[in-house]
């Protein structure tokens, strides 16, 4: 079949680079796409908020199934229209994506069907919401409630942190519409991780898991961006806990969906901590993650668009999804500067022959070609290197001596990538050498 997938970044690319290797399709486009995705798929001269012109398109290559990579047009209805123009598309509707674009209504639905999540208040003035703050413990999470770029969440460790927090969104418009409202919620503790699903309005299936890097520098210090990094799977979510969250918070959300009467299709990604008391539901997004998706991808041994289009179609209950027993890891490259201001137009050299490898490629993000045809960064987050092996170790050297490859002095990168996964398992085998000695030599 013909397939359109709608976006230009990191995470498009990855699609693009599944559904170019499957048998299902014969003509893959994008929209718009980048200079990566070019070499898989025609790239279609179309911004992701026309509506109209993408369905246009559509009727004239005769498109099979879209798949919508962002989270803005899901927010928008991209796809209600196209299902009102009788196409197939992977992604909830409007209303079942304010999971997402909505955070106090997400904070809702957990209160309304018992998903445990942080405790939280949602405010729509300034000062009220600074009332609240002096009554609660800090630190305090202050989120504004549209969607913000990742950027809309402050961790205050002072009230007058959570004072400039509020003001920043709600008086001084930093996040335009997205922070007329915000919510404020218990600081939770723990250890991240990403959790994927599945969903056609009916059931949910596992998909996999993952951990990201929000934080800008090594060491997670500074502020948060969309993301600096990510591993996968997540060492945290082993069998027992995958079924305690899909019991607890994935089912839950899709039948409260159900009942509301907007019934969730897409992939469900939950944010989650995971507490002593166990697992509690940071945020929802109603998409794919990125830089999740550039490592949950290389290790599918499924057919991606088989089971995207069958979830798309509400025959999620005929699919089975089987997985590589190895280890992604993915680098952000990010133009210097980033997350504040940076600037574009750099030329990125080194990248012919990178993706020629078995064990690794590079995903683009933020580029675009210059009237030379040469690859330039027009973006904060520019490439995702991503590496695979036998496990995190192997994954990790892939992926940083495939960004050595690259010459781009205006770019720079994290280097510590994957660092919780690689304590865990460097304590794990601490562990069993300690155990393996005592074994031995008892009485000692």
């Amino acid at each position: 079949m013909k397939v359109l997938v709608i976006g230009g970044g990191g995470r498009e690319h990855a699609l693009c680079w599944s559904f170019a290797r499957s048998p299902l399709c014969s003509k893959l486009f994008c929209a718009p796409g980048n200079p990566g995705i070019e070499a898989l798929a025609t790239c279609l001269p179309i911004k992701i908020e026309e509506t109209d012109k993408i369905i246009a398109a559509c009727a004239a290559h005769e498109i099979d199934f879209v798949m919508i990579g962002p989270e803005a047009p899901l927010s928008w209805g991209l796809a209600d229209a196209l299902q009102e123009a009788g196409l197939i598309c992977f992604g909830p509707s409007k209303a079942a994506a304010q999971l997402e674009s909505s955070k106090g209504f997400m904070k809702d639905l957990c209160k309304d069907y018992n998903i445990p999540t942080a405790s939280y208040a949602r405010f729509w003035d300034a000062q009220k919401a600074k009332d609240y703050v002096k009554t609660q413990k800090t630190p305090i999470v202050i989120k504004a409630d549209g969607l913000a770029a990742g950027k809309g969440v402050t961790i205050a460790q002072t009230q007058e942190e959570a004072f400039k927090a509020i003001d920043e969104a709600m008086v001084e418009g930093a996040f335009g519409s997205a922070g007329k409202a915000i919510v404020v919620e218990e600081f939770l503790v723990g250890e991240e991780a990403s959790f994927f699903a599945l969903a056609d309005g009916e059931g949910a299936m596992f998909f996999t898991s993952a951990q990201d890097h929000k934080a800008v520098y090594d060491g997670d210090k500074g502020p948060n961006t969309g993301g600096m990094g990510a591993y996968a799977p997540a060492p945290n979510i082993d069998d027992a806990m995958r079924a305690r969250v899909m019991k607890d918070i994935i089912f839950p959300t899709i039948e409260g969906m159900k009942a509301k009467g907007m019934p969730f299709s897409g992939m469900l990604y939950a944010g989650l901590m995971i507490t002593k008391d166990g697992p509690k539901l940071i945020e929802y997004n109603v998409r794919f993650g990125d830089p999740e998706t550039q490592v949950m991808i290389p290790l599918l041994k499924s057919d991606l668009l088989t089971a995207l289009y069958a979830t798309a179609k509400g025959l999620l209950s005929t699919i089975e999804l089987h997985w590589h027993d190895q280890s992604a890891l993915c680098v952000v490259m990010a133009a210097k500067g980033y997350p504040e201001l940076y600037e574009k137009g750099s030329v990125i050299r080194g990248l012919d022959g990178v993706n020629g490898d078995k064990d690794g490629v590079v995903f683009h993000a933020g580029t675009s070609r210059n009237d030379k045809g040469e690859v330039i960064a027009v973006g904060g987050r520019v490439l995702g290197v991503t590496g695979w092996g036998k496990d995190i170790f192997a994954a990790k050297e892939k992926a940083y001596a495939l960004a050595a490859k690259i010459d781009w002095p205006e770019g720079f990168c994290r280097s510590d990538i994957g660092w919780r996964a690689i304590e865990r398992l460097n304590a794990s085998a601490s562990l069993s050498s300690s155990g393996s000695r005592e074994a031995a030599e008892p009485g000692i």
